[in-house]
């Protein structure tokens, strides 16, 4: 075994379309780890579940994943150790939107039947964004909850379509060695005056909580409440069948600058925050230009950490929500199918990123309409590296618009001037 490993040509390394898959030399960090976890072990004489496997010179997907797990295995505890010690998060959130504009998810009800129908698809989408710099996979559960299902009449997938999707993020998770999330949301019956609904919307929360526990998961993210109640209602069932997990609870803003039960987003923040979140904040519904002030006011009463995750639409004082914005040329209401209309360009990622660094902002990403180049860019304003830095634009290399060193008048100039 110990000879294949080294061979010059190839290492044996954990990927997804075969057991055992023989790759060039050439591979990522992660994978390097692995193969050196693999021979650290072997020397210390570890004995494998499988002997007979052992025997031959394959190392196997499931013993690196178990090598993996053992070594690596994130918690809780380094969730909220990484928060209190001042580090951000980087979440990319934006999977329903993503989906949809592949063709693999439906605008309208927005249920993820994608996660039974086409597996592979959310796993890569997993593995682009955390590829992109996302810090987290966060379990693609959002509107996987028992109502939308009831709308479009599949009640019967749900409990298999939130343990496929935990179960895909945990995978992802651990290979990466980041973050795995829970993920829960507005449930669409929740009435604050109406006992019966709100007794509902806990027996939903409560199943998806409990299937996120089991899965284990780092923390559990329950976001875009419209209401502080039925945020404050999802945080209780979270503390109460979570055994312990973290919640970060997010609200959506709206284009009146207070909740729908009528709290400012600073005092609905500040009471989810003293109700025991880990993390409070905004999600979703509005642009950097118009979530920004909120989250401005918001710090200087939470004092824990706190979430800015708009979506990547130019919103404006007049158009302050997705919701609210109209297409520049025909003036009907853009959402959901003419959003692209209004995409801001990667120079506003970079100015929302540093303006979130500015304010302190520790737990940052993109919701609705976030794609991976747009996570690049935010997580290269905190400074990091991702592999897809790799890629990042170099315009110098353009043969019109580059080093006029390295290319020919006849393109940086002439053909420049014609283009113009």
């Amino acid at each position: 075994m110990l000879q294949t490993l080294f061979d010059p040509g190839f290492f044996f390394v954990n990927y997804p379309f075969s057991n055992c898959y023989a790759l060039p030399k050439a591979v990522s960090h992660n994978k390097f780890d692995l193969i050196k976890e693999t021979f650290i072990l072997l020397c210390l004489r570890v004995q494998f579940s499988e002997p007979e496997e052992t025997k031959s010179n394959i190392v196997t997907a499931d013993h690196l994943r178990e090598i993996r797990k053992s070594r690596n295995m994130p918690s809780s505890g380094r969730f909220l150790e990484r928060l209190s010690n001042g580090q951000s998060l980087l979440v990319a959130e934006g999977y329903l939107f993503e989906i949809e504009r592949r063709g693999y998810l439906k605008a309208g009800a927005f249920v993820p039947e994608v996660v039974l129908e086409h597996p592979h698809l959310v796993k890569a989408l997993h593995e682009e964004f955390v590829h992109a710099g996302s810090d987290v996979v966060l379990a693609f559960t959002y509107y996987a909850h028992r109502e939308k299902l009831r709308v479009i009449g599949k009640e019967d997938i749900l409990e298999n379509i939130n343990r496929k999707a935990l179960s895909i993020a945990k995978e992802v998770a651990r290979e990466t060695g980041t973050l795995f999330a829970g993920n829960i949301c507005n449930t669409t019956v929740y009435v604050r005056d109406d006992e019966q609904a709100k007794a509902l919307a806990r027996s939903m929360f409560k199943e998806q909580v409990e299937w996120a526990v089991e899965a284990g998961v780092d923390y559990i993210l329950a976001e875009t409440f419209d209401e502080v109640g039925e945020a404050m209602l999802a945080l209780e069932v979270i503390k109460q069948y979570g055994k312990g997990t973290p919640a970060v609870v997010t609200l959506v803003p709206s284009a009146r600058d207070v909740t729908f039960d009528g709290l400012s987003y600073p005092e609905a923040c500040l009471r989810l925050e003293n109700a025991g979140a880990a993390v409070v904040g905004l999600n979703c519904g509005r642009g950097p230009e118009t979530i920004l002030p909120l989250i401005a006011e918001i710090k200087k009463v939470c004092k824990g950490p706190v979430a800015c995750l708009p979506v990547p639409y130019r919103t404006s004082c007049q158009f302050k929500t997705m919701q609210s914005l109209v297409h520049p040329k025909t003036g009907e209401k853009s959402f959901p199918i003419d959003l692209p209309a209004h995409f801001v360009g990667r120079s506003e990622v970079l100015e929302f990123g540093l303006e979130c660094k500015r304010l302190g902002v520790e737990y940052v990403g993109l919701c609705c309409g976030n794609c991976s180049h747009y996570m690049r860019t935010l997580a290269e304003t905190y400074c990091r590296q991702p592999p897809a830095s790799r890629f990042s634009p170099d315009m110098s290399q353009h043969y019109m618009y580059g080093d006029k060193n390295k290319f020919k008048k006849y393109n940086t100039e002439d053909l420049v001037a014609a283009k113009n």
